[in-house]
């Protein structure tokens, strides 16, 4: 993506500990086993609006795990079946302008290339705290210092992601921006999430993220949509026009567009019902039957109709090629709280 959080002019933006760390990923594995590690062996893998997007329907909501932590309850608005939420007023006007801007169909923003995809790594709690610098959303940023290890993977491109999961203390930890120079940290901004907890960054808060929200619960990882099966989350994806306004879980917009029809951050997006996936398979049909479930976030400026996974090795880039064949006009907006400005 490109500039702050993405295409557009960026508006105001918007925290514990290394003998065991794991990236996520064959190459990087490898590259750590070969160079070793510094801080020990890595292996890859309130005045808050309201703390909770409370689910709008009666049916069960996902359960997402990782690393013998709940990646947030099962009531967050990133676990949230809202397959039968109501149907936003403004829908098709949304979606026809994001179609208007660009790319028609879903794209994959990730697959086997080590280059694509978002890398996370995984901490433990004996990891040792690294000093954070930030340079420039200083105040809307958690301070350091985090238990991100010298060696953390950090996603290519521009927005240069760095994301910690802490097993042992089920936080999250991610920076923007970032990188590792003299011994400490430097990112434009950064954010720490408390799995356990539902409560939202301050309104006008950014994250790593241009809405304020966390990435690694969005993102579509190989040990869910390979491995188990099954996506028990929503995914964060992107658009290259947004609105100045966002819906919660977001807390933060990125854009001057005043233009009530564009997408603001934090909309959700569905597949519809009637869409039909029969004949998609592998785990291209697992993301797309969370798509109908749980649906999409825009969480950041980009191109549109990019959803964002994990970066993996393993990914079967012709089997994540059977997104682009779905058109972004078989989503619709759902009705997930008011705008805020």
């Amino acid at each position: 993506m490109l500039g702050r959080h993405g295409c557009q002019n960026s508006m105001t933006k918007g925290a514990q500990m290394v003998s065991l760390v794991k990236p996520i990923g064959f190459i990087f594995l490898l590259s750590s086993l070969l160079l070793g590690t510094a801080c020990g062996s890595v292996t890859e893998l309130s005045n808050n609006p309201p703390t909770t997007n409370p689910t709008n329907n009666n049916v069960p909501n996902g359960s997402q795990n990782f690393s013998n932590c709940m990646v947030f309850p099962a009531d967050n608005s990133w676990n949230q079946n809202i397959s039968t939420a109501p149907l936003h007023p403004n829908s098709a006007n949304y979606i026809a302008h994001i179609l208007a801007e660009g790319n028609a169909n879903l794209h994959a923003d990730f697959g086997s290339n080590p280059e694509y995809g978002i890398p996370f790594i995984v901490v433990d709690g004996t990891q040792e705290l690294i000093p954070v610098h930030f340079l420039d959303f200083v105040d809307e940023s958690d301070p350091g210092p985090y238990p991100i290890p010298p060696n953390a993977p950090n996603e290519g491109g521009g927005d240069r992601h760095v994301l910690a999961f802490d097993q042992d203390q089920c936080m999250l930890y991610e920076l923007y921006h970032a990188e590792y120079t003299s011994g400490a940290w430097e990112a434009d901004s950064g954010a720490v999430f408390d799995l356990s907890s539902n409560e939202l960054r301050p309104d006008g808060w950014t994250s790593a993220d241009a809405a304020g929200l966390p990435i690694f619960p969005g993102l579509v990882k190989y040990q869910e949509a390979v491995e188990d099966k099954k996506i028990l989350h929503a995914i964060r994806f992107t658009v290259s026009a947004t609105q100045k306004a966002h819906i919660a879980p977001a807390t933060h917009h990125a854009s001057n567009i005043t233009n009530p029809n564009a997408p603001p951050m934090g909309l959700r997006l569905r597949l519809k019902a009637d869409f039909d996936i029969s004949n998609y398979h592998g785990a291209a049909r697992v993301i797309l039957e969370a798509l109908k479930t749980y649906g999409l976030i825009l969480a950041d400026n980009g191109s549109d109709w990019y959803l964002s996974g994990a970066r993996d090795s393993r990914w079967d880039d012709e089997d994540l090629n059977q997104l682009k064949t779905v058109p972004g006009s078989a989503f619709e907006a759902v009705d997930t709280g008011e705008l805020i400005y």
